[in-house]
């Protein structure tokens, strides 16, 4: 019987791994598709949050790179309904906390205030205000190192790692110490 439970279980995670969506590997912003899940105004301000987390300085930021989109995305179709509520919540909650705090929109706020509102949402009583920026956070880091950009120019990715060489006689291949 623990024979049968090791295969369910191996299928299962089997199952799971082929049903990952393909596009959250070395994704581009015209792999995503149009996304309705929130409206222009809160995906800006979404765009704002992540430029927030991984600024622009010589290299790319989050927001150039549309890593918003790609957290929407992944809320939209890998995450459940909680995270959306979350989302929704947490983007309300970060306007308004920015409004009570410095009495301007996040967006308009400068880098170091918008790094306070966003410790002000981690550090507060409310729970959705936690789990939202642990949820963008994660989906930033996440989204930016498996960005087409990222892979290529900075972990210089290289799609067949081994080259072939078949023209190469062996002793020079045993004197360079591979075999």
């Amino acid at each position: 019987m623990q024979r049968r439970t090791a295969l369910r279980g191996l299928a299962a995670t089997l199952g799971g791994f082929i049903a990952l969506p393909t596009w959250a590997t070395n994704w581009t912003p015209d792999s995503l598709g149009f996304i309705s899940a929130v409206s222009v105004d809160e995906e800006a301000l979404l765009g704002e949050l992540v430029e927030t987390l991984i600024p622009e300085t010589t290299t790319p930021g989050a927001k150039s790179l549309k890593v918003h989109q790609f957290a929407l995305r992944m809320i939209n179709d890998c995450y459940g309904e909680q995270a959306q509520k979350t989302l929704q919540q947490g983007l309300a909650l970060t306007e308004t906390t920015a409004q009570q705090t410095y009495g301007k929109a996040f967006a308009e706020g400068d880098a170091t205030q918008r790094k306070d509102v966003l410790a002000k949402l981690t550090a507060s009583a409310d729970p959705v205000g936690k789990s939202f920026v642990n949820l963008i956070k994660r989906l930033t880091i996440q989204g930016y190192t498996s960005s087409e950009y990222y892979l290529v120019n900075v972990q210089k990715f290289n799609m067949a790692p081994g080259y072939y060489h078949g023209c190469v006689p062996v002793e020079k291949l045993t004197a360079a110490g591979s075999r």
